[in-house]
């Protein structure tokens, strides 16, 4: 496969190609300018008649009149010295021209010898006075600018100007333009290299950046901005991304830390509890039933404790591209079912309800497992009935608990985070973190608080409308 140019060389070409066909549009426009000021020039010579040039124009006429019969002798004309002309000379004042008629005879009077055309006789037929300029050439294939007029009596006047000086001039400028162009064309491939290098070299360091990054993984490395142009741009948007990725492999770093710290607890507790089981087995002296049944019943319930754990840890580890896809559903149903679940798992304590219509969009699951978070969370702590109401997006619980400390409330949706007073408690400090994760997803704000009068009241608001769309 053939290997595509760099960068610097594509912009360096791109700029000479763009400036040499400005050139090359620019000389085409002064060659055509110049072509037409001289062919202009050549046109007026022809028009503007000298004084006594119609007189002159009668005397051509009478002049090759001379092979036909009946017309007078010539007159003398303005300007010529007074006297006959037996021989028919030709006066000085007249221009080379030739006369025709309209069968397509001529008489040449002076120069060359140019070539009739239709047109040329159809002005012969014509009324006098009317006229037409065109190119033309002469005999022997010299070309000329031809001039001819209708003199009336079925004949026309053509006079003519030699254009072999105009085609040289313009040949000598199209040679001088296409100089100019040539020198302009490597004027500017030398501009564009200059230009390339001047404006990719913020882009060469972004470039040494990436490969050293790529090289040795250091998040770290940051790159000067200067200024408010694209590149700029471009570098603050990649120290924008470093730092992200830095920031996730440190919470990546403390997930797998602080994991590994509460995974260590249940199962050691796990691991004794089965040592102790196979000790007795393999001792020849079985537990009493009372005591195994008291033990298995404690590893059930640490399975149980580090199955959850497991699965809030797959939770909060999974992509933002990992969840269902998003969907419209009733949000107050969802609570609906949290609530019974709730319920089911602490029977003594009084939930009440007052749930409002309202739909939004998300992963019904997770948006139900959070809620369930929630119930769970003020269920524990809580000493007397459960308050939850859903108004106009809003969802609020409110437990009759203790409350958190002031100082303790930033933390709340942090992982492993447990509050002093929750630390004897069954929990992996995982809840609330998945909870803020979900409604972040959905788009919406989650928040904690101590309530007037005591406990704690949970706040979750959600984009979404009170009615089905």
């Amino acid at each position: 496969m053939r290997r595509r140019r760099s960068l610097r060389s594509r912009l360096t070409l791109l700029v000479a190609a763009a400036v040499a066909l400005a050139i090359a549009v620019c000389a085409g426009a002064c060659w055509f300018i110049v072509r037409g000021a001289l062919l202009n020039q050549v046109d007026r010579s022809l028009l503007e008649k000298p004084k006594g040039a119609s007189a002159g124009a009668q005397w051509m006429q009478d002049y090759c009149a001379g092979n036909l019969p009946a017309l007078p002798p010539l007159p003398d004309l303005p300007g010529s010295p007074p006297g006959t002309f037996p021989d028919r000379p030709r006066p000085p004042r007249v221009l080379p021209v030739q006369v025709i008629d309209a069968q397509g005879g001529r008489c040449v009077v002076g120069g060359l010898a140019v070539t009739v055309t239709p047109a040329d006789r159809t002005l012969a037929a014509a009324p006098e006075g009317r006229w037409a300029l065109r190119d033309g050439a002469a005999e022997d294939g010299t070309p000329v600018r031809v001039l001819t007029t209708g003199a009336g009596s079925g004949l026309a006047v053509m006079e003519s100007r030699s254009l072999a000086e105009f085609q040289s001039t313009l040949t000598t400028l199209a040679w001088i333009l296409a100089g100019v162009a040539a020198l302009g064309v490597v004027g500017a491939a030398w501009a564009g290299l200059l230009v390339s290098r001047t404006a990719l070299r913020p882009v060469g360091r972004l470039a040494e950046a990436v490969e050293h990054v790529a090289r040795t993984e250091d998040l770290g490395t940051r790159i000067p901005v200067e200024g408010t142009d694209e590149i700029a741009r471009l570098g603050a948007s990649f120290n924008a991304m470093t730092a992200a990725l830095a920031g996730s492999r440190e919470r990546q770093r403390r997930l797998i830390a602080d994991a590994g710290h509460e995974l260590r607890t249940p199962l050691t507790s796990l691991r004794t509890n089965v040592d102790l089981l196979l000790r007795s087995e393999n001792t020849g002296r079985p537990l009493d039933t009372e005591p195994k049944r008291r033990l298995l019943a404690g590893l059930k319930a640490q399975f149980e404790e580090l199955s959850t754990l497991v699965g809030d840890l797959l939770q909060l580890a999974r992509g933002d591209g990992d969840h269902e896809p998003h969907v419209e559903f009733a949000f107050h149903e969802v609570v609906e079912s949290a609530v019974r679940r709730a319920r089911l798992r602490a029977p003594g304590t009084s939930i009440e309800t007052g749930l409002a219509p309202w739909y939004v969009h998300g992963d019904q699951a997770a948006m139900e497992r959070a809620v369930v978070n929630l119930l769970d969370n003020a269920v524990k702590f809580s000493g007397g009935p459960v308050t939850v109401r859903l108004r106009d997006g809003e969802l609020t619980v409110r437990d009759a608990g203790p409350g958190i400390p002031p100082e303790e409330l930033p933390y709340v949706f942090d992982r492993f985070w447990r509050s002093s007073s929750a630390r004897s408690m069954p929990g992996s400090g995982l809840g609330l973190a998945i909870v803020a994760q979900t409604v972040r997803e959905a788009g919406g704000r989650v928040a904690l608080e101590n309530a007037p009068g005591g406990g704690i009241l949970a706040r979750m608001r959600l984009p979404g409308a009170a009615r089905e769309a």
